[in-house]
């Protein structure tokens, strides 16, 4: 079996209203399979960052492009998109330690400000207290 033939078993699995497409609450089971818990809001992001053709659905090439990583530009992206999850105000280019607590607590872990600010002092690679979008960028490298 070539690895298109395992993706198309994998989406086959996943895929319950048999549509041929991951839906978020089929994706939600999924990601709950591997032991993680996210709300359909978390799931739909998630989604919404995956999804190449804007139904809110993942398609079979949606899932070999996750699979298989993507280009570049598509990282790059899929990382701006990110990072604005976690920024202060939208366009505001930094994320402070409050929302940086404020996303960890959607995505359920539960931390202080005091933690996030540690948390964000180990990639606050010019010293001001935040994380801008290049920090970020260096930050998701390392890890």
């Amino acid at each position: 079996m070539n690895k298109q033939q395992q993706y198309k078993r994998v989406l086959t699995h996943l895929d319950q209203n048999g549509d041929g497409k991951l839906s978020p609450p089929e994706l939600q089971v999924c990601i709950g399979k591997i032991g993680e818990e996210l709300s359909l809001e978390e799931v739909e992001m998630v989604a919404q960052l995956m999804d190449s053709d804007g139904d809110g659905l993942l398609s079979f090439e949606d899932l070999v492009k996750v699979v298989e990583g993507a280009s570049e530009d598509e990282k790059v992206n899929d990382l701006k998109m990110a990072f604005k999850m976690y920024e202060e105000k939208e366009g505001g280019g930094c994320i402070t330690p409050k929302s940086l607590r404020r996303m960890l607590s959607r995505l359920g872990e539960s931390r202080t400000v005091d933690e996030c600010e540690l948390m964000i002092a180990k990639f606050d690679l010019d010293g001001n207290g935040v994380v801008d979008f290049d920090e970020f960028h260096h930050m998701m490298a390392c890890s």
